[in-house]
């Protein structure tokens, strides 16, 4: 696994994480906002990041994909069949696949999948017509 020799990209979804979650319990200024829509940029970060650590695809296919899953998964919330509201009665299922259908969070996606193909341009370097290999010269000092 490519975290094993890359902990700055194990490091980051680490920190991505607990804020991701962190935002549905703020309750500090612009709360309504934060607890609402800042989560799907993080999400799609998260995504990103996870992918780029899973596979050797480019970080625009990665951003790409994550964010094109993320808007069905986003029309996927108007549908719900039985099954989808039990995974919906859970935190986890919640955080997953949503469980309100908001058009503004399509423009979040893009934002977080947008900011997920930067960071892994970092680890990937600036060449995107190779595959990110995530060698050791890649990363940043």
């Amino acid at each position: 696994m490519k975290f094993l020799k890359h902990p700055k990209l194990l490091i980051s979804i680490l920190i991505v994480i607990p804020i991701g979650i962190s935002t549905k319990f703020y309750h500090g200024a612009g709360a309504e906002w934060v607890r609402g829509s800042s989560g799907a940029i993080l999400y799609e970060i998260f995504w990103c990041l996870l992918i780029l650590g899973l596979t050797s695809l480019r970080p625009g296919n990665i951003a790409l994909s994550v964010f094109v899953i993320t808007c069905i998964l986003e029309f996927l919330q108007l549908w719900h069949p039985r099954f989808l509201e039990w995974i919906r009665s859970f935190f986890i299922g919640r955080l997953l696949i949503g469980s309100t259908f908001d058009w503004h969070d399509f423009f979040y996606y893009l934002i977080g999948s947008g900011i997920g193909w930067l960071w892994m341009r970092r680890y990937c370097g600036a060449d995107l017509q190779s595959p990110c290999c995530l060698s050791e010269t890649d990363l940043p000092e």
